[in-house]
């Protein structure tokens, strides 16, 4: 096969940011996606529907006029969230999700949510609206080894939450080992789990062996290879409890290289062409289409985009910028580290 056609595909887990960094990366996720749900996790965070309409109203406006792209918006999940403000988040059409982040788990998270009983009452909400909630799922306790914490927050936090509320509807986002994997394929028609297309390429060797790699480093950090083998055969099962999210997340290179390096891999400007290869790797490229265009609508409720994308594999490697350049700096494109013969087509 030397040729797929896709439905346009949508990013389920995508960081647009704001001010300059929205406009200068912008561009690279509208080119080859119909749709994204985008973070909330600005400074201050979209927590109302009011910021939520205010970040489309900008998001809209960095778009270039040659582009298409449909924000799908999301609010950040604080302990003063009003479950009035999102049933009318909701009500509007707008806001396709909650987001909760563990206070401190990982970038702009300190607004995050410490005690889960105290919002209880907006969870009850979403449970009863069928309103997603988006779990960045670590714990935050120092005495939990970073390698373990999404496997202790699958047994501490979510396990028992969706005990207690069976009806809400929740994606487990970036999901990075294989405990994640199992919990996911078991856990009903109410529960979805993203996967990175960096989490499929890279363990944890490669951001450690030979020397520090910041350009790898990530949160959820990237673990052992057998949970990186789990996250491929998942992402390649054809499993509709699977799909694409990205986590593309964007920082200048001055904050990446630093001596408290930033979390983010940027994925935007080359994904497709990454999964194309990861995928034909694994003997399933028959299977590409329900990853990035057919099961995360499902889950979403949305229609499949009308439009298709095709990809071609040549001889020749893909080349793509090695930076996106933004006002504050440079912004470093995800290199596998191998070449991809699989180009999008124009």
């Amino acid at each position: 096969m030397h040729q797929i056609t896709l439905p346009r595909p949508d990013d389920w887990h995508l960081h647009l940011r704001d001010g300059a960094m929205l406009q200068a990366v912008l561009p690279e996720t509208a080119r080859h996606f119909a749709r994204a749900i985008v973070m909330p996790n600005l400074v201050p965070p979209v927590v109302t529907l009011a910021d939520a309409q205010a970040y489309h109203s900008r998001i809209m406006a960095a778009l270039p006029r040659d582009m298409a792209f449909e924000p799908l918006m999301t609010l950040y999940l604080t302990e003063g969230t009003d479950p009035a403000d999102v049933a009318a988040a909701h009500a509007s059409g707008l806001v396709k999700a909650v987001k909760l982040y563990p206070a401190g788990a990982t970038t702009n998270s300190h607004s995050g949510v410490r005690d889960l009983t105290k919002v209880m009452p907006v969870l009850e909400k979403m449970a009863e609206i069928g309103l997603p909630l988006c779990t960045h799922g670590e714990v935050t306790d120092p005495s939990v080894d970073i390698f373990d914490r999404e496997a202790v927050f699958i047994d501490t936090v979510l396990d028992p939450l969706r005990r207690r509320l069976p009806g809400l509807r929740l994606v487990m986002e970036h999901i990075t080992t294989e405990e994640g994997v199992a919990y996911a394929a078991e856990g009903g028609e109410n529960l979805a789990a993203t996967i990175t297309t960096h989490h499929l390429i890279i363990n944890r060797n490669h951001i450690l062996a030979g020397g520090i790699k910041p350009h790898y480093y990530c949160l959820p950090v990237a673990k052992r290879e057998k949970h990186r083998l789990a996250l491929r055969k998942a992402a390649t099962s054809g499993s509709p409890r699977y799909f694409l999210g990205t986590d593309s997340a964007p920082h200048v290179d001055a904050l990446k290289e630093h001596a408290c390096g930033c979390a983010g891999c940027f994925t935007a400007t080359n994904t497709l062409s990454l999964l194309a290869h990861v995928f034909e790797e694994e003997g399933a490229l028959d299977k590409l289409a329900g990853f990035t265009s057919l099961n995360g609508p499902a889950f979403y409720r949305l229609p499949v985009n009308t439009a298709t994308i095709r990809l071609e594999k040549r001889a020749e490697p893909c080349i793509w910028p090695e930076k996106i350049v933004a006002d504050a700096g440079p912004v470093t494109v995800f290199n596998p580290g191998f070449p991809v013969h699989w180009h999008v087509l124009p």
